[in-house]
């Protein structure tokens, strides 16, 4: 249910719904005014998860929580009491400019979390919300609207961040892009938590801290915990509350590998059904994150800002057939998708109807082909296909669109027969940094025009191949670089040593990604330095180095 402002109107009752949030702490001098907690009995309600926004819209946008209402009420305990929810939205911090209010309830049902989903806004706008119960004030957030659709918009700038390790270090990515407060939004393509065991990725003699529960998470209480683990992280509850969240879920928000009827994680004879697992692991996540009820079960979507760009926001794993083997040519199939049918058309529709300057897409996995052999297999496809091997070569992660490469080519040939202009894909998954032209058929690259762009960001904490292989940087994986970029020609930058986060800005000219690198994934005061910038200028489809990030 959404709720309409009038700051002299009524409160509105809102329909409980599923969700958590962050709670907003300290991390910088400018976030500072927002963090401050009132001080609170012991034993009374309280906002340990902060507070959070996120799917903006131009007259609109979601607001949630997480209350604990007594100390026994913690999260996927399935205790603790209702608790009426109050909420407000103003102007400014101090709260002197109240544009509406509401309440909703807190209840168990729902691991006691909250969201107002609030209309009635200015577009292009800033705004400050709280939430309270009896005399128990939340952190106050910070949060924006979209433009107009039809408006003119001069810019946009989104902080892009994936793989977030609880386990492998801190999430110090979070609390840098907390500090810019002049992002639109963040955008999360992925991998926000992890399921596995305590000790079992990384190892355990590289825990920075400990999962909790500390067992693979496996029911619904299981995935409520590990999501409400990763709320206390100050860090996150900073970027929540200073900006709204857009997000995306990969494979680990459920399992390793996950694909519409399994994963790679999961067993069946020793840990239960599937469907029921993913619909635990699902649950949670509409409880715990930013996105709207209108899209549960999925988290497919669209957020369009102005006339500069529509966002086209994919979900990769509800779908999808199962991942083929290493080498084998089922990756050609056309009866397995990793998109399904639906989503499939919806993202062309999208795509053709639009009449953004920018067709941004976001994906939790690459969608640029990289394969080894793809010019032997191109040549002699015949032969490729009565071996059974890949005719676009050897995939090296069939996880990615490699492994469903008649879904990609679908795509891709409608890009190009449609003349869609300034897509850009927009990626994690991967734990490293690529910047990258996507050709129609790579085995022909340069002669087969790129008709699209991807920037990738590396992981905020999880193990990249110097992590994995225990080696320092810039050392295998300078070899491994230059094999990737001698046998695909469409890669322009690799990074596979680094952890951090991506700023994308977008004009109507260019849309130029920004790499920032941290100095140690393990130390919660880690700090950020710039480390490339690539452009994608209007109407070339193809990416191109900038000297200096966006100031």
């Amino acid at each position: 249910m959404t709720s309409r402002l009038n700051a002299d109107s009524p409160a509105n009752s809102l329909t409980p719904r599923r969700r958590s949030v962050v709670k907003a702490a300290a991390a910088t001098a400018v976030l500072a005014p927002l963090a401050a907690v009132p001080a609170h009995a012991a034993e009374g309600p309280a906002f340990h998860h902060g507070v959070a926004s996120g799917d903006p819209l131009p007259d609109g946008v979601l607001l949630w929580t997480r209350v604990t209402p007594t100390p026994d009420a913690v999260p996927g305990s399935g205790k603790g009491p209702d608790a009426e929810v109050r909420w407000e939205i103003s102007e400014d911090k101090g709260f002197t400019r109240v544009v509406g209010r509401g309440s909703t309830t807190a209840r168990a049902a729902s691991d006691h979390t909250v969201k107002a989903d609030v209309r009635g806004l200015r577009q292009a706008t800033t705004y400050y919300f709280r939430f309270s119960v009896g005399d128990v004030h939340s952190p106050v957030g910070r949060t924006r609207t979209t433009p107009a659709h039809d408006a003119a918009a001069p810019g946009v700038r989104f902080g892009v961040v994936s793989c977030a390790n609880w386990e492998a270090g801190y999430f110090s990515a979070y609390r840098h892009l907390a500090a810019r407060t002049e992002l639109d939004a963040v955008l999360h393509i992925g991998d926000y938590i992890y399921e596995y065991k305590t000790g079992e990725y990384p190892s355990a003699a590289n825990v920075v801290r400990q999962h909790e529960p500390k067992h693979e998470i496996l029911t619904l209480a299981d995935y409520r915990t590990r999501h409400g683990v990763h709320k206390t992280d100050q860090d996150a509850q900073a970027m929540h509350a200073t900006h709204p969240v857009i997000a995306i879920w990969d494979d680990h928000e459920f399992a390793d590998n996950a694909w519409s009827g399994g994963a790679e994680n999961h067993s069946g004879d020793t840990e239960g059904g599937w469907d029921h697992r993913m619909a635990a692991a699902k649950q949670a996540y509409f409880e715990w994150m930013p996105v709207r009820p209108s899209t549960e079960g999925t988290v497919y979507r669209r957020v369009r800002y102005g006339k500069l760009a529509d966002l086209h926001l994919l979900d990769l794993r509800s779908f999808r057939s199962e991942q083929a083997g290493f080498g084998s040519g089922e990756v050609d199939d056309p009866d397995r998708t990793i998109t399904g049918r639906a989503q499939l058309d919806w993202l062309k529709s999208g795509l053709a109807a639009s009449d953004a300057a920018w067709k941004l897409v976001g994906t939790s996995v690459m969608i640029s082909p990289v394969a080894f052999g793809s010019l032997p297999a191109h040549f002699l496809e015949p032969l490729a296909e009565l071996l059974g091997l890949p005719k676009e070569g050897l995939a090296i992660n069939a996880d990615q669109w490699d492994g469903y490469t008649d879904d990609r080519k679908e795509l891709l040939s409608h890009l190009r027969d449609n003349d869609i202009r300034n897509t850009v894909f927009l990626t994690g998954d991967i734990h490293m940094a690529w910047a990258n032209d996507v050709p129609a058929k790579a085995a022909t690259y340069p002669l087969s025009r790129s008709v699209a762009t991807e920037f990738v960001v590396t992981s905020v904490t999880s193990d990249n191949v110097d992590d994995l292989l225990h080696v320092a940087p810039h050392t295998l994986s300078l070899v491994a670089v230059g094999a990737i970029k001698a046998a695909n020609r469409h890669v322009k930058w690799l990074d596979m040593d680094s952890h951090g986060y991506g700023v994308l800005d977008v004009t109507a000219e260019r849309s130029q990604m920004d790499y920032y690198t941290l100095s140690d994934r393990k130390d919660p005061k880690a700090t950020s330095s710039w480390a490339r910038s690539y452009r994608t200028l209007s109407g070339t489809q193809k990416v191109e180095r900038a000297d200096a990030p966006v100031r």
